[in-house]
């Protein structure tokens, strides 16, 4: 028995001598600023606790926090949060802060011109001229464009290089292709007067010519020859490339005289002359 409670008593003996096992603790980096408020006493948490004065700084709002509260922990004894610090350490101020953009104000609309003042506003200068021959078959256009020693573009002369034959009336559609691509090719070259031979009978048929000169910054005229059909008819006969009758029948209902409205700057008329 005895030695039973000589060997207990030894190792309580052994336990106390060894050391208190290890407990986890996690602690920060003590401050320079706190250094003053661990070393004094901390007070009974029902003391009252007068506030302290306050002292005027002149820094600017927000700086000076940490001394503030160690001080008044150091007079209260009350351990209070803590401010975390940057990595500037003590004494670095922050960065002043960009000024945030005022707001823009918008342009004042600039009124719009009026009317008269776009109406009255010079016009563009022309790079040329562009002028269209309208009339039946026998109404005298090439008899005046030989007259004026002038060698217009004209369907006849397509027809003639195409088809060696300038009656051929098959392929209008790919006659009056070539006809505008000359025309085209003649305004990409910046040539000042071009002539276009052709009946050019209808507003429908007159517009696409128009619209590729003022495209192009030309000016367009046309030169409407103001014939009889009879007088047409009786030309017709004498002429080596005959149209038929019925042909120049519907060609002359179809006929419309040319109009300032379609975008033409001239219109020159031509008549037959009455005989005495």
């Amino acid at each position: 028995m005895r030695d039973r409670l000589k060997r207990r008593k030894k190792t309580q003996e052994k336990a106390a001598q060894q050391p208190a096992p290890l407990q986890p603790a996690y602690f920060e980096p003590p401050a320079e600023a706190d250094e003053a408020s661990a070393e004094a006493p901390a007070a009974a948490p029902e003391a009252p606790v007068e506030a302290a004065p306050a002292v005027p700084t002149s820094e600017p709002a927000g700086e000076g926090t940490s001394e503030t509260a160690s001080a008044t922990q150091s007079a209260t004894g009350v351990r209070r949060p803590r401010r975390r610090r940057g990595r500037g350490g003590r004494g670095r101020r922050r960065p002043a802060q960009a000024p945030l953009p005022q707001a823009v104000q918008a342009p004042a609309e600039v009124p719009a011109a009026p009317a008269a003042a776009l109406l009255a506003s010079p016009p563009k200068a022309s790079k040329g001229l562009v002028v269209l021959a309208i009339g039946l078959p026998g109404s005298g256009k090439s008899s005046w464009f030989k007259r004026h020693h002038i060698t217009p573009l004209s369907s006849d002369m397509v027809r003639q290089i195409l088809f060696d034959d300038a009656t051929e009336q098959r392929f209008q559609d790919l006659v009056f292709s070539n006809l505008r691509s000359m025309l085209r090719a003649r305004l990409i070259a910046h040539r000042p007067l071009n002539y276009l031979d052709a009946t050019n009978l209808s507003p429908h048929d007159r517009h696409s010519w128009i619209k590729l000169a003022k495209d192009f910054g030309y000016d367009i005229q046309a030169v409407y020859f103001d014939v009889p059909l009879e007088v047409c008819l009786e030309r017709n006969q004498r002429r080596q490339r005959v149209v038929s009758e019925d042909v120049m029948r519907k060609m002359a209902a179809k006929l419309k005289p040319p109009t300032f409205e379609e975008g033409f700057s001239k219109i020159t008329v031509v008549r037959v002359r009455a005989k005495e």
